[in-house]
């Protein structure tokens, strides 16, 4: 689009003009030379309101004063409804066109309220012999509407008109939001629906700009202070696209990636900078794979599957773990840890790992109501009865690293796979989960309201849903 248009009503050339001038709310002191040579030369510039305009603060800067347009009143022919644009538009229009005859020109500064304005000027200038001049405004780079995001923020943290949830939020409170969001951000990468992934983005791109607002209000940083941080970073992370680096493959930006980071860092472990509190499958992974990047894998370590072997049959050979009373009050003070069919409380991870996943390959269904410590806080050894809570805190502490050697023989078993162990652990409880809707759906609704469904109900019902794919 050219950054200037005209719309004639014939072939002669009217001298009665009427300019409109385009501009952005986002951007509303960036103006191309055609528009401020329009400005500049007008004996007066009208907006609808002239006050509350964009652009008006920085015009005013400019030496140019913005004048509110008195809307005219429109007659019996003008309420034609086959005429473009609604009746407050159409009053504008006639006002404009009635500056114009009087002063051979009216300029008129666009402002978000007037999307409609043209079409119904075009309609009015066609029949009064009027010239409409369009200057339209340069094409807007990608991340404009960024600054949007930026000012509704700001405004939801302004302290005396703000929101009162908003302001009250610290880096620290807006931490389990981040995360939330962040895993339904790869609910909806997974699932591979762009409308779901578009919404996410932007609420995780909300938790950016927020965290960013909040250090800018205590003065710390603002979001231009990370966006510049991130871009630079990445300029000098990329110098084979950025200055004369060379890496033509994957492998090579890989490594020369972590060489630079390596460098800016000052690191020198292999694990210099991982963080400890990430998912725990994840932070296996990752270790793993910077273990193998640096060469500093275990020099004896056995095959894959020889490791998934051993860490399982250690596994079985676990003692029934004895969960202490603060071991149950830990597990209960997480609503959302509870109950289910996949809670599994204190359930033998041996049995589970023996007997499979579920009541049709095997397991006693009746044993995860039984041998569930964490229904009950004081289900482990009663002290009057000798139990002895050190010896029940070693054996959860023996059964802890028993799994957590599972869970990394697993991850080496992915890594020789090429599998990413959260998709796949991701995978599977997205499975389980709605084979267990499934057969929870095909209980008798009078069961399926009890706090615990009767064993033999469920183990059907588990049944049944397998048996329907």
């Amino acid at each position: 689009m050219t950054p200037a248009a005209t719309s004639r009503p014939h072939d002669g050339v009217s001298s009665v003009t009427v300019a409109l001038v385009e501009t952005s709310d986002l951007l509303p002191g960036l103006l191309p030379f055609q528009a401020w040579d329009v400005l500049g030369t007008a004996e007066q510039v009208f907006a609808r309101d002239a006050a509350a305009h964009p652009s008006a603060e920085h015009l005013h800067f400019a030496g140019l004063d913005l004048s509110t347009l008195e809307p005219a009143p429109l007659q019996r022919g003008d309420l034609d409804l086959t005429r473009p644009g609604d009746p407050g538009d159409r009053r504008l229009a006639k006002a404009l066109i009635a500056h114009a005859h009087a002063a051979g020109t009216a300029v008129y500064l666009l402002g978000p309220e007037d999307e409609r304005l043209a079409l119904a000027l075009a309609g009015m200038a066609a029949e009064q012999d009027v010239e409409v001049e369009l200057v339209f405004l340069a094409q807007q780079p990608p991340g404009t509407e960024l600054l949007r995001l930026v000012e509704v923020l700001r405004r939801l943290r302004d302290p005396d008109h703000g929101c009162p949830w908003d302001l009250e939020q610290d880096h620290a409170s807006l931490v389990r939001y981040l995360v939330e969001e962040t895993y339904e951000l790869v609910e909806a990468v997974e699932a591979g629906d762009d409308t779901d992934l578009a919404e996410e983005l932007g609420d995780v791109l909300l938790q950016v700009v927020f965290h960013a607002q909040v250090a800018n209000d205590r003065r710390a940083f603002g979001i231009d202070d990370v966006a510049r941080g991130i871009a630079q970073k990445l300029i000098r992370r990329h110098p084979h696209v950025f200055a004369d680096g060379d890496a033509s493959t994957p492998e090579e930006v890989q490594t020369r990636w972590d060489e630079l980071k390596t460098q800016e860092k000052d690191r020198t472990g292999p694990f210099d900078g991982v963080p400890a509190a990430g998912p725990g499958l994840d932070l296996l992974h990752t270790l793993h794979r910077k273990a193998r990047r640096r060469g500093v894998l275990p020099p004896d370590q056995p095959s894959p599957g020889q490791q998934l072997t051993a860490a399982a049959a250690a596994v079985a050979q676990l003692q029934q773990p004895m969960v202490t009373p603060a071991a149950g009050a830990s597990r209960d003070a997480d609503p959302d840890g509870g109950g289910g069919p996949d809670a599994g409380g204190g359930r033998d991870a041996g049995a589970d790992l023996d007997a499979g996943v579920g009541p049709d390959v095997g397991a006693d269904p009746d044993a995860g109501g039984d041998q569930d410590a964490g229904a009950d806080p004081d289900a482990g050894a009663d002290p009057d009865a000798g139990g002895d809570q050190d010896a029940g805190a070693a054996v959860q502490a023996d059964a802890e690293l028993a799994v957590g050697r599972l869970l990394d023989a697993a991850v080496v078993v992915a890594a020789a796979h090429g599998v990413d162990p959260e998709a796949a652990a991701r995978r599977v409880a997205r499975e389980r989960r709605a084979r267990t809707e499934a057969a929870f759906d095909r209980l008798p609704a009078a069961v399926r309201g009890d706090e615990a469904v009767d064993p033999e109900a469920w183990a059907q019902a588990w049944t049944d849903a397998a048996a329907d794919g």
